[in-house]
């Protein structure tokens, strides 16, 4: 046992004896944190810090997987949860705190014109696809990016356990970027695709014409078009990436920081397709429960009120042009490479000198969590960031990337594990 994480290991042997993996989210567990380097438990979290369960204190660019966009704890939304718990938390009807928040969404959101809440981006995307099936009559969706844990997607996925064959098939993925593949997929199956859904970014930047080739190509297909914008949305732009790229789809999901982490996600789009909730079953009981919508209320006002998605970016321009500078001062920019948005970046780590990926991601996170640096290897920015914090990521990256250069340069990785690797699994993305 690690002296450093002994109480996070404790807590994990105790977890694993009622909860698979012990966690309840499988980019929390184990699989992803290598063992005896790593906590496994945070206790507390204040702004850009998280504790772990043996009081390790962590500037956090985890930010629960881009859920909290504000900051932990932020004093607005905390107030306004406090605020509404003095009243109740769910009803019998609706609360008014629905329509408000609707309304703010379809102020902000090119795309809205009508809204539905679910609590995951699951639920979002889920519903999203159901909506399209029926507006189209149509059974096949075509995919791309990650979007969530039900049939419909994590059947096309090597997750695939328990989704029956018929689910699977008529799910079809493409490659980003790729027009000439999605082209492809819908003559294929002429008059069959009721919708074209995707992470409008991730890793890369879509093309030029990229995203207004895949509008283009939907409209003449019949098919409706998808963002899922369960992390960009309220981040890349107050209205998502459909307005930092000037493309509105059909519709759009949302989730994550819509609430700076409490449970909620959204349906939105077109008023005709979205009329059709009516007759399709998407509902929930804590659909309407409050104190997200509450908490989601105010980190609307403070996104629309504060230069919440300016500051992001530019902080997290300093952790990429930094990040990116010091990989080339070790000469490791051919191992590791920098992209994706200022706000949710990444560092993109290759196979290299005959060690895999993933061992030299294991050497990479178990020396910058030691260094209280709360990392899965990307920038997940938050607007309580501080410059000091940026200053903190980069005097790591500055002691860690030596380390990662002699480890991969000259042959001495196995000597720098104080662990077993991490194991190629399921990737997202």
């Amino acid at each position: 046992m690690s002296q450093r994480y002994a109480r996070s290991e404790e807590l994990l042997a105790r977890a694993e004896r009622t909860i698979p993996l012990g966690s309840q989210t499988f980019s929390k567990s184990k699989t992803q944190y290598p063992f005896g380097v790593s906590p496994y438990f945070i206790v507390r979290g204040q702004g850009a810090h998280v504790w772990d369960a043996d009081g390790n204190e962590y500037v956090d660019f985890i930010n629960s997987l881009l859920s909290v966009s504000l900051g932990h704890g932020d004093p607005d939304v905390t107030a306004a949860v406090q605020e509404q718990l003095k009243d109740g938390v769910i009803f019998s009807l609706p609360h008014p705190l629905e329509m408000g928040v609707a309304e703010r969404i379809v102020e902000m959101v090119p795309c809205a014109e009508k809204v539905r809440f679910g609590k995951n981006g699951s639920d979002a995307t889920s519903g999203a696809v159901r909506l399209a099936r029926a507006w189209t009559g149509r059974d096949r969706v075509a995919v791309c990016g990650y979007h969530g844990w039900q049939d419909w997607y994590i059947g096309a996925t090597p997750r695939n356990r328990g989704v029956p064959k018929a689910v699977q098939e008529l799910t079809h993925t493409f490659p980003y970027n790729d027009l000439t593949a999605v082209e492809r997929l819908l003559a294929a199956h002429p008059g069959e695709f009721a919708a074209v859904i995707l992470e409008p970014m991730n890793v890369a930047e879509p093309q030029p014409g990229f995203l207004e080739g895949l509008k283009e190509l939907t409209r003449r297909h019949g098919a409706l078009l998808v963002f899922d914008e369960t992390i960009t949305g309220f981040r890349f732009a107050n209205g998502g990436a459909q307005e930092l790229f000037g493309v509105a789809p059909d519709l759009a999901t949302f989730g994550k920081g819509i609430a700076n982490g409490y449970a909620l996600s959204a349906v939105a789009g077109r008023a005709d397709v979205m009329s059709l909730m009516e007759d399709i079953f998407f509902s929930f009981t804590m659909g309407g429960e409050t104190l997200s919508l509450a908490a989601a209320k105010a980190t609307l006002d403070k996104l629309r009120r504060e230069p919440v998605v300016e500051t992001i970016a530019q902080r997290g321009l300093v952790a990429m042009h930094g990040a990116a500078k010091l990989l080339a001062q070790n000469e490791l920019q051919d191992v590791i490479t920098v992209s994706g948005h200022p706000s949710w970046s990444f560092l993109n780590i290759k196979d290299a000198n005959g060690y895999s990926a993933f061992e030299i991601k294991t050497l990479f996170l178990q020396e910058v969590l030691a260094r209280g640096v709360m990392t899965l290897g990307t920038h997940n920015m938050s607007y309580a960031h501080t410059d000091a914090d940026l200053d903190r990521l980069l005097e790591v990256y500055g002691e860690v990337f030596p380390i990662l250069a002699d480890a991969v340069h000259n042959r001495a990785l196995k000597q720098y594990l104080r662990c077993e690797p991490l194991q190629p699994l399921f990737r997202v993305r």
